[in-house]
């Protein structure tokens, strides 16, 4: 069997230029090594899997870069990385510390990354802030974490930070349509729309997620497979049940309901994203938020199509009603009972004796 390589892996950015959705950071940083105005203490701090190491690597590659050395040298020796959260204690900082006075053999910097940095301990922050205050001229330190609030801010001053945002569901899609391509997967843009929505902002969490798919459909990725494969509730069944609400059709609303636990979907994940469904449609009400919807073309029509259907105050009052039992869902002693009278009262919002206003 041949050795299969993870996409988080094979894709992982090899320049400033494949990283994804950090246009304003990594064009500072290239700005900074331009003009050689590049600090010596970094910290690069955002959600898990949006390409704070990939970055801190590429980093400590292109400052040892001189033109003359093969394109393909990662200047191993020159990039030493500290995984914090097994790491923490004094010991290892100071065998860090000892380190970092040698100078590089090769290259001119060396680079010392230092992962989850938020994990040492209070001892060994103390034990590296003169090091951090003061590196010798060859020495250059990123420190990467997911917590920023947990780290003193006697260190957090002597760094300069950059504050990684999560990947939008729109920069997600277009790279994983990129990989596709790549890996010679024809996929529906509805699939992919539907990874990079269940990634929650991290590219890393996107591609292990379109492994998975693909592993179960092989090379063709329909949105049908991946909903199956994720066991997410499709958009179709927010539109049908909404439809449902808005003509009063109680028995039937009761009746998708009771489907849609029996295919194993759990009745707070279902009443969350017909909350979610209400806000897109409320969305859709007006042009200047119309943006705001991280659809596909062909659903955002959908959207509106439905969204004509729905009074303002209708949408207003069904996300009120929604989120309410959203809340009460964990603490109810009766979880099916209260999404269906959820459903029976967001039926009514657009009855009057049975009749819509």
């Amino acid at each position: 069997m041949e050795h299969f390589i993870v996409s988080a892996r094979k894709y992982r950015p090899k320049t400033f230029k494949d990283v994804v959705g950090q246009q304003a950071i990594t064009n500072t940083l290239l700005n900074a090594i331009d003009n050689n105005h590049l600090a010596q203490a970094l910290l690069f701090t955002g959600p898990r899997g949006v390409g704070k190491t990939s970055c801190a690597r590429i980093l400590a590659k292109t400052i040892n870069q001189d033109g003359t050395e093969n394109p393909d040298e990662d200047f191993a020796f020159n990039i030493f990385e500290l995984d914090a959260a097994s790491n923490n204690s004094v010991d290892d900082i100071r065998n860090l510390i000892d380190q970092v006075r040698i100078p590089p053999q090769v290259g001119t910097y060396k680079v010392y990354i230092i992962d989850e940095v938020h994990m040492l301990s209070q001892a060994a922050f103390n034990a590296f802030l003169k090091t951090l205050e003061e590196p010798p001229k060859h020495a250059i330190f990123i420190l990467a974490t997911t917590e920023k609030h947990k780290i003193i801010p006697t260190i957090l001053s002597r760094c300069q930070i950059f504050d990684f945002k999560r990947i939008t569901v729109t920069d997600a899609k277009n790279h994983l349509i990129e990989v596709a391509k790549s890996e010679g997967i024809t996929a529906e843009e509805d699939a992919l729309q539907i990874i990079a929505q269940k990634a929650d902002g991290a590219m890393r969490d996107a591609l292990s997620i379109f492994d998975r798919v693909v592993s179960f459909s092989g090379t063709n990725l329909t949105r049908q497979a991946v909903t199956e494969n994720l066991n997410v509730l499709d958009y179709e069944t927010y539109f049908k049940v909404t439809d449902f609400i808005i003509d009063n059709d109680i028995p039937q609303l009761l009746i998708e309901f009771n489907t849609i636990l029996a295919k194993g979907f759990d009745g707070h994940h279902f009443i969350a994203g017909l909350a979610s469904h209400f806000r897109d449609l409320l969305v859709c009400k007006n042009e200047a938020t119309i943006h705001l919807l991280e659809v596909s073309k062909q659903t955002k029509m959908m959207y509106y199509e439905q969204s004509k259907k729905s009074p303002h105050e209708f949408l207003i009052t069904a996300i009120e009603l929604a989120n309410d039992c959203d809340l009460r869902y964990k603490t109810s002693q009766n979880q099916r009972l209260l999404v269906e009278l959820c459903l029976m009262q967001l039926a009514s919002i657009l009855t009057d004796g049975g009749k819509k206003k």
